[in-house]
């Protein structure tokens, strides 16, 4: 967190912002209760560092979308909109971060990556609580697109985002 922290500063001294964007991994829990996640912003102070969260991992978590986007509110200027697909246990989600993605003991369930609608989310609420959280981007990720073409991925995430009024 130091590391974060004086990066921060010497990016803020050049008028260009921090941001940190999560994964599931960081909501372990800590010896006193809380996240990790909410242990990096409660210790790097806002102008340091902004919260870029990622709401599939969020959700991937088990914590609520909508809620940290409400505990972070304007902390929250850019925002990624993922959607995906989990059934039962699925123990290697992680490739595209370098972590090694082979068969693991007790691997017992899927997790794909889904256009914007078309997955586990429920859009409307977020989407809500994205606009008065005061977000000044939102970005669409789809880390992977498997046989669907990226493009056509892309389109349909847009066309379910246009049809919700975004």
């Amino acid at each position: 967190l130091k590391e974060m922290a004086r990066i921060g500063q010497i990016m803020k001294e050049y008028g260009i912002k921090l941001e940190y964007h999560n994964h599931d991994f960081e909501f372990v829990r800590l010896p006193d209760g809380t996240f990790g996640f909410d242990d990096i912003y409660r210790r790097i102070p806002e102008d340091l560092l902004k919260v870029e969260p990622d709401l599939c991992w969020i959700k991937v978590a088990g914590e609520s979308p909508v809620d940290y986007l409400k505990k972070y509110g304007e902390r929250s200027e850019v925002v990624h909109l993922k959607d995906y697909i989990k059934e039962g246990n699925p123990k290697n989600m992680y490739k595209l971060i370098g972590i090694e993605s082979g068969e693991e003991e007790g691997d017992s369930g899927i997790f794909e990556f889904r256009p914007v609608g078309f997955g586990m989310q429920i859009w409307e609420p977020i989407l809500e609580a994205v606009a008065e959280a005061g977000a000044k981007w939102v970005v669409v990720e789809q880390d992977e697109h498997y046989d669907l073409p990226v493009l056509e991925a892309a389109r349909r995430s847009r066309e379910y985002l246009k049809i919700l009024g975004w």
